[in-house]
């Protein structure tokens, strides 16, 4: 089923006013040393997609910069390896921005895998469990090696895979993107993006009906995985949180391929696209 205007009329976001706390708060577990910016994408592209309130957790020597370059948003310093790798959500540093948030998202700017299987397990054993949850590059990267994981987080779950870290999630198998997405699904009881195909356990698909190739710049990814959050903060279930994330964020490259070109806008600017695409379909 193809996602389009008409599709997400009869399927509408809940409302979204009222405080900041009544809009969702997204947490966003990332930013190693080397790569902070991914998590801060992220993170306001979750703010401009609607949600009230953002903490971004980083690796502690990057905490000041972030929190000078996203003022909107509450930073809470994770531990790092020498070379600035997060290895770890440990309780004390996260446990009541766990407690509050209503949906958290790990991975973007994570680029260790071994520190990424502590971070995911970290707040798999802290995590309340209704809270749903977003995983996106290194932090899906090793689910396959998380049987607790896994099972923990079933059914509450969306996964943001290219096309490399699809067939890394399949074990190897290099499938079609509809027929990983599908696969993947199953696999892990998750709803999963990829490359425009949504898919949901048990057979549920999806595919935008737009996007072009200048979608595929460095943190246009950390943008869909933060409109997702954001929209799931706000009580969206996962299907529809995804469907929209993903017509939204092809929607931004829509219109920044008009007003820019087919290639070379920038991931920065398809969050600022979000507010407006948002508000065009569902004016719509």
């Amino acid at each position: 089923m193809s996602i389009t205007p008409a599709l997400l009329r009869t399927w509408p976001l809940p409302d979204r006013h009222g405080s900041k706390d009544e809009r969702g708060a997204v947490l966003v577990v990332g930013g190693a040393r080397r790569t902070p910016g991914a998590a801060m994408l992220a993170g306001l592209a979750a703010l401009r997609i609607g949600a009230g309130r953002l903490t971004l957790a980083v690796a502690s020597s990057a905490d000041v910069g972030v929190a000078v370059a996203v003022p909107e948003a509450g930073v809470v310093p994770l531990p790092e390896t020498a070379t600035g790798s997060v290895r770890g959500a440990p309780p004390d540093a996260l446990g009541d921005e766990l407690e509050r948030a209503d949906v958290v998202l790990v991975g973007p700017g994570l680029d260790d895998p071994d520190g990424s299987r502590q971070v995911v397990d970290d707040i798999c054993a802290a995590l309340p469990a209704t809270t749903p949850v977003v995983l996106d590059a290194y932090a899906l990267g090793v689910l396959p090696d998380l049987g607790d994981a896994r099972r923990t987080l079933a059914g509450r779950l969306v996964l943001t895979p290219n096309t490399s870290e699809a067939a890394r999630l399949l074990g190897g198998d290099e499938l079609d993107a509809p027929d990983a997405a599908a696969a993947i699904a199953d696999r892990y009881g998750a709803v999963v993006a990829l490359s425009g195909h949504v898919a949901a356990p048990g057979g549920g698909a999806w595919q935008s009906a737009s996007g072009h190739s200048g979608l595929g710049t460095s943190g246009s990814g950390d943008v869909l995985a933060g409109a997702v959050a954001g929209l799931l903060a706000g009580g969206t279930d996962l299907d529809r949180a995804t469907c929209w994330g993903v017509a939204l964020h092809t929607a931004a490259g829509d219109r920044l391929t008009a007003q820019v070109g087919p290639i070379g806008f920038l991931a920065r600017e398809l969050v600022d696209a979000l507010p407006r695409v948002l508000l065009e379909y569902q004016s719509s």
